[in-house]
């Protein structure tokens, strides 16, 4: 039985897994949009749209839980003042995964796109 066992481990600790979801989530929101393995893609959805609904809200204790997440201080300030307003009469579905169809050379995972919508 898999019973609480939600979400992919990434062939990471858990401590590698949320670095690594922390830099995907903060190069997504400086790129707007980036390149990554479809699994890594289909983890960071979640992640970032939860960062995204928190923008939204705008308040002290948003940004504060964000800045839990988000290390760097100018793409907090980018998510906060550019991509929440953007988002405020969308009730979810911030990004979106393209498969690239090509899977990546040197080990044949397939490749996704994960963009802001």
């Amino acid at each position: 039985m898999r019973h609480r066992k939600k979400g992919r481990g990434l062939s990471r600790s858990p401590s590698h897994r949320r670095a690594l979801l922390r830099n995907m989530a903060t190069s997504l929101f400086q790129h707007e949009r980036i390149t990554t393995t479809e699994a890594r893609a289909k983890e960071l959805r979640p992640y970032a749209e939860r960062l995204i609904t928190l923008a939204k809200r705008g308040d002290l204790h948003a940004r504060r839980q964000a800045a839990r997440r988000i290390s760097d201080r100018e793409i907090l300030g980018k998510l906060f003042d550019d991509l929440g307003p953007r988002y405020t009469e969308r009730p979810g579905g911030y990004t979106r995964i393209l498969k690239l169809g090509a899977p990546r050379k040197g080990d044949a995972a397939d490749m996704a796109l994960i963009e802001l919508v």
